[in-house]
């Protein structure tokens, strides 16, 4: 969404319980990740008959913000299509989460094609700096269009739960089993307007799900704004987070799951084995014993065909020695550097025999 850039009215909202602000700081990417699955469920009529569908989807995304850096987020998507009493109507959803499960931009569309007055509404909400920008777009009829703009405070909006967070938040309760009691949110009402949200657990309950009986846990949520009706939904959800079934309190439609989906199993790390160190006496072990003598064998073998293909090796040590033993020096390392240093490879050029007189590059010198 385009924000203008004329300033827009702040609007001043409600404050959420602590507990929720404490509720949504405890929600990790660790427990969010099992949670980002596509999932798709069928529109029946009271009759029981199929008049639409609905699906939804959430993936990890990466969210490009104005001043051009990125931020790892998810991506929501979500829509619904179907015919009540002859009258096509639908509504999508698409919007970017961060980690936190805080707004960072979303998109939505609701409509209903009656013949003679139809019904576009359109709802952009955009995070710019510390704001939330909002611009709805309502069109009425053919040619009526009415344009409004403004936007809230992120400080002020702390447990709040946005359309498309809502939908993560219901499936991390789903796998807990679990909703914190006495517990208010803040969430958008329909004209998108901050108002209170709370969620009730129903306990659990038996669903068929196409030829297979299973037991779904049941969350309400409850949307109270100011001015209007109160709205509920109730979900029944799988004990992976896949929903089962959904209910808006006084609509003719519900949505429920045909096909028993292949339930998200998170593979418990196991803690790595630890393995006590024992002391080795490889002369008691018969095994290590003989790899033992045998390696010894051929070490010596190899040293006793050395010394046999190179004699040279024998005179030279014994003349080293015979020479160690006339002078019986104080430092033998010095002695033998300077005995061996004219066999060197890499020696420069000179005299193979050095001079008495020439100091000994192998000796310090103060």
């Amino acid at each position: 969404m385009d924000a203008a850039d004329s300033p827009v009215p702040v609007q001043r909202v409600l404050a959420a319980s602590e507990g929720a602000t404490e509720f949504l700081s405890l929600i990790g990417p660790e427990e969010l990740s099992p949670c980002l699955f596509a999932e798709s469920l069928v529109m029946v009529s009271e009759s029981g008959q199929p008049v639409g569908q609905f699906s939804v989807s959430v993936r990890p995304a990466c969210y490009e913000e104005q001043g051009g850096q990125e931020e790892d987020c998810y991506l929501v998507r979500a829509a619904s299509q179907s015919t009540v009493n002859d009258v096509p109507c639908g509504s999508s959803l698409t919007a970017y989460i961060s980690k936190r499960l805080e707004m960072l931009e979303q998109h939505q569309h609701e409509y209903v094609k009656f013949r003679e007055h139809p019904l576009d509404r359109k709802t952009h909400v955009v995070k710019r700096g510390g704001r939330l920008v909002v611009k709805k777009i309502i069109e009425e009829g053919e040619h009526e269009v009415q344009t409004q703009s403004f936007s809230y405070s992120c400080a002020s909006l702390h447990g709040l739960i946005s359309e498309a967070a809502n939908l993560l938040v219901l499936r991390v309760l789903a796998r807990r089993r679990a909703v914190p009691q006495n517990t208010t949110f803040l969430a958008f009402d329909t004209e998108a307007c901050v108002c209170t949200a709370t969620y009730t657990a129903m306990g659990f309950q038996k669903q068929l799900v196409g030829m297979t009986e299973v037991e779904v846990f049941a969350v309400e949520r409850a949307v109270c704004p100011d001015e209007g009706i109160p709205m509920a939904w109730q979900f029944y959800f799988l004990s992976d987070g896949h929903l089962a079934r959904r209910v808006q309190v006084g609509s003719p439609a519900t949505m429920l799951l045909l096909q028993l989906p292949v339930l998200i199993d998170v593979d418990e790390v196991e803690p790595r084995p630890v393995f006590e160190k024992k002391p080795l006496d490889w002369e008691d072990d018969v095994q290590l014993y003989s790899q033992f003598l045998d390696r010894k064998e051929e070490l010596q073998a190899g040293h006793a065909s050395y010394a046999r293909r190179h004699p040279e090796l024998r005179a030279l040590l014994a003349d080293f020695l015979q020479l160690l033993l006339l002078r019986k020096p104080d430092d033998v390392l010095t002695f033998a550097a300077e005995f061996f240093a004219p066999f060197a490879a890499q020696r420069p050029p000179g005299s193979t025999f050095r001079a008495s007189d020439q100091p000994s590059p192998f000796r310090g010198h103060v």
